[in-house]
């Protein structure tokens, strides 16, 4: 996995108007610790970390509601960092998180800020990874353990994930833990924790159901909350008008109309998503769905190919999208209108970061009107309505990613690294790294992103040759 750029990594791509933060050395930490912060880039506070670390760093209990994207990650990860203590081999602090993905990304900046501090190890427990691969890890010893709740449960049933010397519980993405139905996984695993500890709950919004965890499991917690930013300067919002016969079909106006390269639609049903998908393709685009039905195999290949750019369209739920590092997206539409306000803002908010412009497309039925308004009362703004009839295809030619996905059999189980597969095209194949894109290495595959040109040369030639002095079967992923 490459990793996140500084600015990504400080939780830019806040929406244009926010003014720089206070910066990380009025915080009372380690100098060694100040010293990574400016090596990786983090120069001053983003809102949510700025209001949540003062808090957290003197070991009070936190619920800290703040949109996806707004460096809520460096928040808990440096208040569990600062009560860590790297000479005792137990595991001192545990983060549970909603999805998979999310525990790799926050797992991944754990690892980025711990490194001013040497040997702090940090485990991964989630579904989709052979058990007895987790258990070897947790023998060897552990200092963080972050997982999803179910796979948490599973360990601390066979007796294999030891929390008595927890003394830092986060909850990551709390309220997308309960729309997956984790309240009761979630509070099974809190009550084996023990009772004197730090609890620090992050959410995005706050359902009924966050605030009685918070009652039952948090001691005299302080709230903070930084408002959701609402569309910003940089994303430009246009709704559309649909009905029921029309609504499908209108994603491929969009598209053939504006042309971006990457492009999360998001549906409210699996179905929507299943059928959406469908129509795409029949017309020639490629187009992947995600939501929660899909093995993690599936996940994994869906989340590389859409990442890397060799897929153009990604169709998703909103609970299959929580937690989705995907930087470079052009566009963002609401084939269905969320009745959650809040939601919608956090919708639009994945594309127009970093500095970048972003498109946010809406498509509202008759019968979704109300919602629209509910919209358009919290961004305190009307909504810019355009008709379909101004939607003409830009080009002729069909709408092609610019990459194509290669899988390699072989991961971080091979002890395959990004260096390696990029010193194997560069280096023995002979190609450019400017035609090599990202490079994902998981735990059984690694993902390889190429220029559509170079594609099924590369998978013949790495074919016959060899990765670390080793033969490797390659594919060409399509979609």
């Amino acid at each position: 996995m490459t990793s996140p750029t500084p600015q990504e990594a400080a939780g830019a791509g806040l929406p244009e108007g926010r003014r720089a933060g206070p910066s990380f050395s009025s915080l009372p930490l380690n100098p060694a610790v100040l010293a990574n912060l400016q090596q990786l880039g983090y120069l001053e506070m983003t809102p949510i970390q700025a209001a949540s670390l003062p808090i957290a760093l003197q070991g009070k209990d936190l619920i800290a509601q703040a949109q996806t994207g707004s460096g809520k990650t460096a928040a808990f990860a440096l208040a569990l960092l600062d009560r860590l203590n790297p000479r005792r081999f137990a595991i001192q602090s545990l983060v549970l998180c909603p999805t998979r993905e999310l525990a790799d990304q926050v797992t991944v900046e754990l690892r980025r800020l711990a490194r001013a501090e040497e040997n702090i190890k940090v485990v991964t427990l989630c579904g989709g990874v052979p058990m007895r691969m987790q258990n070897a890890s947790l023998e060897h010893g552990a200092h963080i353990v972050v997982g999803t709740p179910g796979r948490i449960m599973d360990h601390l049933a066979r007796g294999t994930l030891n929390l008595e010397a927890l003394n830092t519980l986060v909850l990551d993405e709390a309220d997308r833990m309960l729309d997956m139905g984790f309240i009761d996984d979630m509070a099974t695993v809190i009550k084996q924790c023990p009772k004197e500890r730090q609890t620090l709950l992050f959410s995005a919004t706050y359902p009924e159901g966050i605030d009685k965890i918070a009652k039952q499991f948090l001691r005299e917690p302080q709230q903070v909350k930084v408002e959701a930013q609402t569309t910003g300067k940089l994303i430009e919002q246009r709704f559309y008008e649909v009905s029921r016969a029309n609504r499908l079909s209108t994603v491929a106006l969009l598209l053939n109309h504006f042309r971006p390269v990457s492009t999360l639609a998001f549906c409210n049903t699996k179905q929507r998503c299943r059928e959406l998908v469908a129509e795409l393709q029949t017309q020639g685009f490629s187009a992947l769905a995600l939501y929660g039905e899909l093995e993690q195999r599936e996940r994994d290949q869906v989340l590389a190919q859409f990442s890397n750019r060799s897929c153009s369209v990604l169709v998703a739920t909103d609970v299959a999208s929580r937690g989705l590092d995907i930087t470079q997206l052009e566009a963002v539409i609401n084939v269905d209108i969320t009745p959650d306000p809040e939601v919608h803002v956090h919708r639009i908010g994945r594309t127009g970061r970093a500095g970048e412009a972003g498109l946010a497309l809406s498509l509202a039925s008759m019968d979704e009107m109300g919602f629209v308004g509910r919209i358009e009362q919290y961004q305190k703004q009307e909504s810019d309505w355009h008709k379909l009839e101004e939607l003409t295809p830009a080009s002729t030619e069909p709408l092609l990613p610019p990459m194509m996905t290669l899988q390699i059999l072989g991961g971080r189980k091979e002890k395959i690294r990004p260096g390696d597969v990029l010193g194997a095209l560069t280096g023995d194949l002979g190609f450019t790294r400017g035609q090599v894109g990202k490079i994902l290495v998981t735990e059984f595959s690694t993902f390889v992103a190429l220029e559509r040109s170079i594609a099924a040369e590369a998978v013949q030639r790495l074919n016959q040759g060899k990765i670390k002095g080793k033969s490797v079967k390659v594919r060409l992923l399509e979609v």
